[in-house]
């Protein structure tokens, strides 16, 4: 970085975590935090009283020998106490690393030794997982499990209870004095081939990011919201949302263990929840459970929806009958993770009706500190006319410049742009819309089609719960598409029905050659559609002549 002709007469004030969750406790001292515990209760704090629990982890951390730059692990639910151990240990100059328990047993052992994790913070709800993978493990030192001693489970493994463990030590504690740029947290890749990636963010990044995913055009969080993230904290960095909404001073409500749609809806109208957050299929449980019971939503105003595309019928639903405006966003593990969230511009702000949800099909626009390009596999840009694919690269500095350990290698091209693995088309006002996965496009008589607009028709069909399109070898067009559908319960789909759905909401030549009905479509641990398993799956499949 060059040095400057003439320098700022600025304060040099390092953009560090702690700094977030100070101006909480200073600003929003007794802003709510409501979280339904792993045992089951409701547990209620502020932000100032988890900023003093979290100088006390700290000091702990430290006592115990916690060195800066040494990885804590996580495996736990959307809590306080989770929220508690991602700023201790950062206080402490730690690393929090986020443990998807979700992934097969061996690949959290992986995970777990190729970060060097010392320590792992657990709720009582893993301790067996924990103790399933205990011999693979070689860097972990100590258990410490996210309950008091009244709750303790029974275990072999070298654990002692949270509550206690913090108790040994008074919270008498100074943030430490970090840089800005040192590691603040780590999260894995679960979308990359081989094993999986370790994405570190910096102190800077959480910060940087934090405040674009806030503003107007994006999340749009203030003091006056009540924010729930289903999405889980082990996802993608928890979506920013344990930085935005304190930093924003919005109250927080935690669902924990519990994410069935009866769970949820609770949440949401006990606690008069504003903005939430998750993958689409939460919020098909959601919805199912209020159609079945004919509950409403008064309080919720906007609902984020990323990680897979949000399906067209689920927009419709929420708008239409529940009155909450939907807000399509994407991102990557790599990115911090927002992207992009579709909010509208003024150039679109007057649409309604098809128009809009057009409009809302897409994946947004990028806030500050996000800069997008389109190429082709050769690397020349593509236009931005909203109809040209191309494969998306980002930049920016919540974007990742490499993985730890330099596994993968270079990730960035000469202009210093991550290749996402998307493939996408922005338009003239910078709405990008995702088409597909690089690695799921069916390309079809040497054109290209979008597993991805397939899918998010089908599932409008009334008998249909989800859809999965994969691309299906073919003797004279290498490959056509495969519709694979789950019915929703108690419907039976006709295969010629849902065809004649789709008839005139696609190109003729998009319209897939067969559908077949399955109970299930595997899933990602992250909730995504498992497309590697459901090619796996239909390999020997051949289209009816």
């Amino acid at each position: 970085m060059p040095s400057p002709a003439m320098p700022g007469l600025m304060q040099d004030w390092p953009l560090t975590c702690n700094r977030i969750l100070d101006h909480a406790a200073i600003q929003h001292p007794n802003r709510d935090i409501v979280s339904r515990s792993v045992e089951g209760e409701i547990h209620r704090t502020t932000y100032r009283e988890l900023r003093a629990r979290a100088l006390r982890l700290a000091k702990r951390l430290e006592k115990w020998g916690l060195k800066e730059g040494e990885r804590a692990a996580t495996l736990a639910w959307n809590t306080w106490r989770h929220m508690e151990a991602w700023y201790g240990v950062m206080g402490v100059g730690g690393i929090y690393h986020t443990v998807n328990p979700r992934l097969f047993p061996d690949q959290i052992a992986w995970i777990v030794n190729h970060a060097e994790d010392r320590l792992i913070l657990v709720d009582s709800t893993f301790v067996p997982l924990l103790e399933n993978i205990w011999p693979q493990l070689k860097t972990i030192e100590l258990v410490v499990v996210l309950t008091n001693a009244a709750h303790m489970p029974g275990t072999s493994l070298p654990a002692v209870p949270y509550e206690e463990w913090l108790a040994e030590v008074d919270g008498d504690f100074a943030w430490k004095a970090l840089d800005e740029r040192a590691a603040a947290g780590m999260c894995y890749t679960s979308g990359t081939t081989g094993n999986p990636k370790g994405v570190v963010y910096s102190h800077r990044s959480n910060v940087l990011h934090a405040m674009s995913a806030s503003v107007p055009d994006m999340l749009g969080l203030s003091s006056r919201d009540r924010v729930m993230p289903v999405v889980p904290l082990f996802h993608a960095n928890g979506w920013s949302l344990a930085f935005s909404a304190p930093m924003a001073g919005s109250a927080l409500v935690l669902p924990g263990p519990r994410m069935d749609g009866e769970a949820i809806w609770e949440l949401l109208d006990r606690e008069h929840v504003t903005l939430t957050a998750a993958v689409p299929t939460v919020w098909l449980m959601l919805l199912q459970y209020l159609e079945t019971t004919g509950m409403t939503l008064p309080w919720l105003e906007r609902v984020v929806i990323g990680g897979s595309a949000c399906p067209r019928a689920m927009t419709e639903k929420f708008e239409n009958v529940y009155n909450v405006r939907v807000m399509h966003a994407w991102g990557m593990t790599e990115m911090s993770p927002i992207g992009s969230v579709c909010t509208l511009k003024p150039e679109v702000a007057d649409v309604d009706g098809s128009a809009l949800l057009d409009i809302q099909e897409k994946q947004g626009h990028a806030p500050f500190g996000v800069e997008m390009k389109i190429t082709d596999d050769d690397g020349n840009p593509r236009p931005w006319d909203g109809r040209t694919f191309g494969r998306l690269k980002v930049r920016g500095p919540a974007v990742a410049s490499s993985y730890f350990k330099g596994d993968g290698g270079e990730i960035l091209d000469d202009e210093g742009y991550f290749d996402t693995g998307d493939v996408a088309h922005i338009d003239e006002f910078g709405y990008m819309q995702i088409t597909d996965r690089a690695k799921d496009v069916i390309k079809s008589g040497g054109e290209w089609i979008s597993t991805i607009d397939l899918e998010n028709i089908a599932v409008g069909h009334p008998d249909v719960a989800e859809a999965a399109v994969i691309g299906v070898a073919h003797p004279k067009w290498d490959e056509r598409p495969l519709l694979v559908i789950v019915p929703r319960e108690g419907k039976s789909p006709d295969k010629a029905d849902v065809l004649a759905f789709m008839d005139g909401k696609i190109a003729k030549w998009w319209m897939p050659n067969d559908v077949v009905i399955v109970d299930e479509i595997p899933h990602t641990a992250t909730g995504k559609i498992k497309k590697t398993k459901l090619r796996e799956q239909f390999s020997d499949y051949s289209f009816p002549d």
